[in-house]
Parts: structure tokens; sequence; C-alpha cells
């Protein structure tokens, strides 16, 4: 049976800038760090997402924080991510079709579109992709790197293979229950990818409508100069 696109009703909630003010939340902006064009040194989140963070954080043991990678995605970096990783694919599946290609890079990075029924989830402001820290703000053992392209990026890898890295296995948890407990949804495929709010969440939820839609930014100096919601 196709599975139905629920409807986005646009709330006009805020993005908003991220700032390391708040204790055991830290900001390492990685696709800045790795010098993609277009990205953003900041972290931008729809301010309800944000506010569900904060939520998770006061479930979060008081000896661990989150690490934030990314939030909103520009259109061009989502359009570069999708075709590095598409290349990372040839090179490692070189049997593949270009059909198979596009359908495995899927898994680990949505394909660059604003139309509903597709619409990539970072586009939104509505997706975080996060980690657990030390309260230095070290990044925690989960497993995987982020971004790997590895069947250990799914999330309840280690649920199923424990003895591999109990303490992955042990963090994921704590990660995943922490974020879903004050409503986020987990993308399966990638432990470190959570949603609020836009399409993959209402799809995950089986609601039949979202709040979020696309996004549209001017970028300067690698910062969100403007913003409208489309």
């Amino acid at each position: 049976m196709k599975e139905s696109t629920p409807d986005i009703y646009e709330d006009g909630e805020p993005l908003i800038q991220i700032r390391e003010d708040r204790p055991r939340i830290f900001i390492e902006p990685i696709y800045y760090q790795q010098k993609i064009p277009n990205s953003l040194r900041a972290i931008y989140l729809r301010e309800g997402v944000y506010e569900r963070l904060t939520q998770a954080l006061l479930l979060l043991p008081n000896n661990y924080s989150f690490i934030l990678y990314d939030g909103y995605r520009p259109f061009q970096v989502q359009q570069y991510l999708f075709s590095h990783f598409s290349i990372q694919m040839k090179q490692r599946f070189p049997h593949f079709t270009q059909q198979e290609i596009e359908k495995e890079t899927r898994k680990y990075v949505a394909f660059p579109n604003i139309d509903l029924a597709h619409l990539a989830p970072h586009l939104t402001g509505g997706a975080i992709d996060v980690t657990l820290g030390d309260l230095d703000g070290n990044a925690l053992n989960l497993g995987t790197a982020f971004d790997e392209i590895s069947e250990k990026s799914a999330t309840r890898y280690f649920e199923q293979h424990p003895a591999e890295d109990w303490e992955a296995c042990v963090h994921r948890r704590l990660l995943f229950n922490c974020m879903t407990m004050v409503g986020f949804t987990n993308y399966s495929q990638e432990w470190w990818h959570y949603d609020f709010n836009n399409v993959s969440w209402a799809r995950r939820v089986g609601a039949q409508e979202a709040s979020y839609g696309a996004v549209d930014a001017i970028i300067q100096d690698n910062k969100v100069k403007e913003f409208r919601l489309l």
C-alpha cells in the first residue's frame, strides 16, 4: 500500500540560532568544520525544536551533555551531501546500477527536494543531529562516527549485537529515550538523527499533518541573514 503524505500547515514558528549559553548544550557545526560550501557556522532550529531539546536535557543525567552537529541545512548543502554520498556509494558498490546507488544513498542522506511528498527533513528546521557528550563537550562512544556509512549506524544495531559494544548500546538507549520521551522521533538508519513537527515526524507518529514546511534562507558569511517559510 502506498504511504500517504501528511499535509503541511505551516505554523510560522521562527528559525532561531542556538547559542552555547545553556549548560550541557554544545555546538559543533560539523559541515562548516568540514568546509562544505554554504554550510552554517552556527546551529539553527525551529523554536519549538529547541524547546523540546531543553526538555530532553532535563531527562539526561547531570553528568552528560548534548552536542549538536546539525539542524537547519541550506538546500545547497543538502545537494552537496547527496552528491558526495552518491560518489562514496559508487566506489563502495561498483556493480550497482544508478537506481541502486540512489536507493542506497537515500538511506544516509535525503534527496535534496522541497516538494511536499519528499521534503528533506533538515530543510524544515525540524530535524536535529545530536550526540551525547561529557560535561566538557567531549563526544562519548555511540558506536560509530557521525555520518558513518555502515550498518552499525542503525539505531538498534547494538540492541541486536550488544556484545560488540555494550557502552555504545547504553549510550544510544539513553539518547533515544530522552529524545523520544519529549516528542522527537528517530530515523532508524541513523542513531543521531531526530525529527519534530516535520513530514518525517508526522509519518512516524501517524499524524495527518505537520507544522513545519521548508525554510528558504539567504546565507551570508556562513550565517543565516534572512529566511522565509515556504
